[in-house]
């Protein structure tokens, strides 16, 4: 059994809420934690974590992710696997 290599982008609700998001997001133990400029001051979170490759693991941690509060929404960047 391997490795998955899963790249998300986070956005929050809400500009304001932007580091409350970030901090229950490092709860979740991210590999690497990122902030990512958009526009006009907004900005993304880019969120990559390693996860064995079993059925359901990228699954749970989007559902994870998801239900972090303040997040409004969430992107797959990439998901790769680890050599």
């Amino acid at each position: 059994m391997g490795e998955v290599i899963c790249v998300f982008r986070i956005l929050p609700k809400s500009p304001e809420m932007f580091d409350q998001v970030k901090e229950a997001l490092e709860k979740l133990d991210p590999n690497r934690i990122e902030e990512e400029p958009i526009a006009f001051g907004l900005k993304a979170i880019k969120f990559t974590k390693i996860i064995p490759d079993v059925g359901g693991a990228q699954d749970k941690l989007e559902n994870q992710i998801r239900s972090t509060e303040g997040v409004d929404n969430i992107e797959t960047l990439k998901i790769s696997r680890c050599l």
